[in-house]
């Protein structure tokens, strides 16, 4: 681990051109016609400051009298450092670097294991989290947008009196994702998300506790419901909806179909009543604009609410029109969804042949055990947006003709490829992945490389991949969805393990 003391010879050179050492400085005092557009030409700080701002023009370009450069090496010893399994192997193999706990990690792959070396100012933390790339595989190529934002990097706006928090990735944190931008909420018991509604539609994911949603549609329809962790709700643009955690609070994910998608910039109840002249809402409410004297000053956003009643009957409000039909719900109880169980993980997907009212909205919620992947695919009509709840994953993004990058994601990241770059996930911790992929279209669709060559006749296979007979003959006629591994990640070997 390198520290301050390595940049010692640095700051001995600048010593070498300290006042008593240095060439003539400047003499042109801030009053000088010559510095009247530079209010900092000369010495402005506080008593007891010394030296100049700027040194002086002789400094520029080559000159003998100049002290020769004497800063140390760059180099790092072996011994100072240590490097993962996996790290010698050829770089092609593209093996996962595991530097969570190696000391002073380096980016070597390949080679005598001796360099590159990174002699540093770095941030040691970032390098052990985003080894591939930092140590990309060497297939690894040409140029490709970024694909991952730790909604931990992203602004975390609180609510009042302490009732809960968000925060939101968009086309600020992350440019590529322009199709869907995704927020995460806390509400703390009883606390509201005040009633409001969007530009864009809402899709969201309960990740803890449970909640009770509100809603009205146009046709005066209305909607009621408790939800728990690993349900689903959906408000289409324009509808009006509430929020309210329940005893034990709230945390949920939103995604909406806007990349551009602001939370700062929703529709609210609150700002709707301020911004109104009080003659107009009594007109409207039919009352007296005393009635609008202690409307909230400013937007609640998310504010403290006195506890909702127990038996949701007491809040089920109707009018003519009645409920919104079952078949057209806001909500659907995804945590009740059994999942299907490949080798390797469960998939479970909601599109709109489960949850019709989510017109372009499909999505898959997927479990990867240690060792095993999302295999090679990509998706036909939609971009991806991911969010990882669980454990640690790495992505190759390929983009066409000849790009590549790979990325690694943990818990609380957001993830984004667009279509039809194809992709997979691979588990390179030691727990369980959990991940949620959403796409912008009706129902859920992807291409399995495996599916596509094992449909393909072989001799087609063979002549464009020059690949063995057993291999092809081996090639899956079904989509696998996952492929099982091996916990030990430096594994080459899968033949035993056939799809």
């Amino acid at each position: 681990m390198r520290s301050s003391t390595q940049y010692a010879a640095f700051f001995a050179a600048t010593r070498l051109l300290s006042p008593s050492n240095a060439l003539p400085a400047p003499q042109a005092g801030i009053n000088s016609p010559d510095n009247i557009d530079i209010p900092t030409a000369d010495p402005v700080g506080p008593p007891g400051a010394t030296g100049s701002l700027r040194g002086p023009t002789s400094l520029l370009g080559f000159n003998p009298s100049i002290p020769e450069a004497t800063s140390g090496t760059t180099d790092i010893s072996p011994d100072d450092f240590q490097l993962p399994p996996g790290s010698l192997e050829d770089p092609d193999t593209g093996l996962y670097l595991d530097m969570s706990t190696v000391e002073n990690p380096q980016p070597i792959r390949g080679g005598n294991g001796k360099v590159p070396t990174d002699p540093g100012p770095r941030n040691y933390a970032y390098d052990r989290i985003n080894s591939d790339l930092f140590a990309p595989p060497g297939t690894d190529s040409g140029d490709a947008p970024n694909a991952v934002w730790p909604l931990g990097l992203s602004h975390n706006r609180h609510g009042l009196q302490g009732s809960g928090w968000a925060r939101q990735q968009n086309v600020d944190e992350l440019p590529v994702a322009t199709a869907m931008a995704g927020v995460n909420m806390r509400l703390e018991p009883h606390a509201y998300r005040e009633l409001h509604w969007h530009k864009a539609n809402e899709w969201s994911l309960m990740l803890n506790g449970s909640a009770r949603l509100t809603a009205v549609n146009e046709a005066g329809q209305t909607f009621v419901d408790d939800l728990t962790a690993g349900d689903v709700w959906f408000f289409p643009a324009g509808i009006p909806h509430s929020i309210q955690a329940r005893d034990n609070g709230v945390e949920f994910l939103l995604v909406f179909d806007d990349g551009e998608f602001s939370e700062d910039e929703t529709f609210l109840v609150s700002e709707l009543f301020e911004r109104n002249p009080k003659s107009v809402l009594a007109k409207n409410l039919r009352t007296d604009t005393s009635a609008f004297d202690n409307i909230p000053d400013g937007q609640l956003w998310i504010f403290p609410g006195t506890p909702e009643p127990a038996d949701i009957e007491k809040q089920n409000e109707t009018g003519p029109a009645g409920v919104i039909p079952q078949e057209q719900s806001y909500s659907y109880h995804f945590s009740q969804q059994a999942p299907y169980e490949v080798p390797g993980g469960t998939i479970k997907i909601i599109d709109t042949e489960n949850f019709p009212i989510a017109s372009n909205f499909a999505a898959a919620l997927i479990t990867i055990e240690p060792g095993a992947m999302r295999e090679i695919h990509w998706h036909t009509k939609s971009d991806e947006w991911d969010y990882f709840l669980a454990g640690q994953a790495r992505l190759t993004v390929f983009i066409a003709p000849q790009s590549s990058r790979t990325f690694d994601f943990h818990a609380g990241d957001v993830g984004y490829v667009p279509v039809p770059n194809a992709h997979y996930l691979e588990n390179t911790g030691n727990e369980t992945v959990v991940y949620l992929e959403v796409l912008q279209a009706p129902i859920y669709n992807d291409i399995s490389v495996n599916q596509w060559l094992g449909l393909t006749p072989s001799q087609i296979v063979k002549d464009h991949l020059q690949l063995p007979d057993d291999v092809i003959s081996k090639l899956p006629k079904t989509k696998p969805f996952l492929v099982p591994g091996n916990r030990d990640l430096t594994t080459t070997n899968f033949t035993e393990e056939a799809l």
